[in-house]
């Protein structure tokens, strides 16, 4: 068992997680062993307290300053859990950085879920049955909207889900 996880019903976890409007940044991917995948994702919410104010890489470009009034970042929020999806098998994944993830032609593309949908026909599918010898009815595609990364998963079964510190 993975310290400090804590199970709460795996099946239950992933509906929330499915069916939440939450914002949520990933916070490490990582494969524990071979074909085994990982991913951490943390639920982020807008810093008021940085409201109207620049980030230090943004100082010397004043006419940002507009744009940031009334505005503050999104971040992730200290202190919170952190969901675990962990595949014991995976056939693919990918990791799109989110802006370039989100301008795409997705017509015909069928999912369910919001932050972590589960596709019943996707690109990632198609692409997948075209280079490996066509897997596509055995594998299932999850794909994982965080703010900063867009990951997608191809695996024949589920991940586990839970909660860690």
């Amino acid at each position: 068992m993975w310290l400090g996880v804590t199970s709460l019903g795996s099946k239950e976890l992933m509906d929330e997680l499915m069916h939440c409007d939450d914002l949520f940044y990933l916070h490490s991917l990582r494969e524990p062993r071979d074909n085994q995948l990982e991913i951490l994702i943390v639920k982020a919410a807008p810093n008021r307290s940085k409201a109207g104010l620049l980030p230090d890489s943004l100082k010397d470009r004043p006419e940002l300053l507009l744009l940031a009034e009334g505005s503050c970042p999104i971040e992730p929020i200290p202190g919170r859990k952190k969901y675990r999806l962990y595949w014991v098998h995976y056939a693919a994944y990918m990791v799109t950085e989110e802006m370039v993830g989100s301008c795409g032609n997705y017509d015909g593309e069928r999912y369910e879920g919001m932050r972590l949908r589960k596709y019943s026909t996707s690109s990632f599918l198609d692409h997948l049955a075209r280079d490996t010898g066509n897997h596509h009815g055995l594998l299932l595609h999850y794909k994982i909207t965080c703010l900063n990364h867009l990951v997608d998963v191809a695996a024949v079964n589920p991940p586990e889900v839970s909660l860690t510190d």
